[in-house]
């Protein structure tokens, strides 16, 4: 742990605001801004110096060797996005079958700007019964902050209101798609 902390601290520059509420075994995790590749490198450092399990999932493709073995090891379950299938069902359905699950996600879907999130995490963190908690990796101030949990209301336009605002100001590492 030492030495993920100097990496992280020391060599990278960063700093954590916030933690994981221990008891909050269930959740989907929302990292936004998701602007490049390396948003991947500062997670798996901020979740093992926080010390929580946080999984995710990702294209099936990538849990292909040579690589699969340490993207599973990493939390990661393989997705098949075949079209026609219910996407959200499925990962819901993961929450049941674990003790412990916090699904990071980023709703915006791609590394690209967009000008809407897509609505899977809700509809996930809906179907699950679980809270999102609101993530950010700002790379102007080098800080990622967890945010305490937000419980859905079932009102989408309001809670996505909500959920934007603890977003205000964050720079992702390629500004010009934040």
């Amino acid at each position: 742990m030492g030495f993920t902390k100097f990496i992280f601290y020391k060599l990278l520059g960063w700093k954590i605001k916030g933690s994981f509420d221990p008891a909050i075994k269930k959740a989907v995790v929302i990292v936004v801004p998701h602007t490049s590749w390396h948003d991947f490198y500062v997670g798996a450092f901020a979740r093992r110096i926080l010390k929580a399990e946080i999984n995710f999932v990702a294209k099936k493709e990538l849990f292909r060797w040579p690589f699969g073995w340490y993207f599973r090891w990493m939390g990661g379950a393989a997705l098949d996005r075949t079209a026609g299938q219910n996407k959200v069902e499925a990962i819901a359905s993961v929450f049941n079958e674990k003790e412990e699950f916090r699904l990071a996600l980023a709703p915006e879907g791609t590394r690209k700007k967009v000008d809407a999130w897509k609505t899977g995490y809700y509809y996930i963190a809906k179907a699950a019964n679980v809270p999102i908690i609101p993530v950010s990796f700002d790379y102007k101030t080098k800080t990622v902050t967890v945010n305490a949990p937000f419980y859905i209301t079932g009102d989408i336009k309001t809670d996505t209101v909500k959920l934007h605002s603890f977003y205000e100001g964050v720079v992702g590492k390629r500004p010009e798609y934040t």
